[in-house]
């Protein structure tokens, strides 16, 4: 589920850079996860994708259900295909949707893991509904989005559960390809592969 600023109607450039939340449906049921790690550990995930590598370094120190959730949907294969259905230069790349449209997603909704990492450049984090609609700022059991700058206005609103270490070129370049009115690529971008490389 995404940061689905572009997909509210009626909003404006500024509104939609102020809050990333995701459009469908909220579920309470939590993640089973099957996947663990110790909190001393900093596993990373690269994604392949149609512009380069992107490597991402995870925190399970600060939001561990978050994280064992992405690990358990990395081995699963859940991101492989996937496309990043939301970019907006100097604000974000969107991805883990699996309707590609800022609506879907695995089903189920993570804990929000709200903490003390700043959404600054690389920051990965999870999308989310509203808080209309989401008051416990539950987040997307799928869809995560990749800072491409500092964003202080998204902190302690959105589960930051990782960093990328390497590939933010790729990130900046996936931001900046056409797109429609909705933010979506013109042409598809896709994560040919994700996996966990420690």
């Amino acid at each position: 589920m995404l940061i689905s600023l572009s997909l509210l109607a009626g909003c404006n450039e500024t509104a939609k850079k102020s809050k990333p939340a995701e459009a469908a449906k909220p579920v309470t049921k939590p993640a089973a996860s099957t996947t663990t790690t110790n909190a001393g550990d900093r596993p990373v995930v690269v994604l392949e994708t149609d512009y380069g590598d992107i490597e991402i370094e995870l925190r399970p120190d600060k939001a561990p259900k978050t994280v064992a959730n992405f690990l358990k949907l990395t081995k699963d294969g859940f991101y492989n295909g996937l496309t990043f259905h939301r970019v907006i230069p100097g604000f974000v790349i969107q991805g883990g949707d699996p309707e590609g449209t800022g609506r879907g997603g695995p089903g189920y909704t993570i804990p929000a893991e709200i903490t003390d990492l700043k959404h600054t450049p690389g920051a990965v984090a999870t999308a989310r509904l509203p808080d209309q609609v989401n008051p416990q700022k539950a987040s997307s059991g799928s869809q995560f989005y990749i800072a491409l700058g500092t964003l202080q206005n998204l902190d302690g609103k959105y589960t930051v559960f990782g960093y990328v270490t390497k590939g933010m070129a790729v990130a900046q370049k996936i931001a900046s390809v056409k797109r429609d009115a909705h933010d979506k690529p013109l042409t598809p971008i896709h994560i040919k592969k994700a996996y966990v490389k420690k």
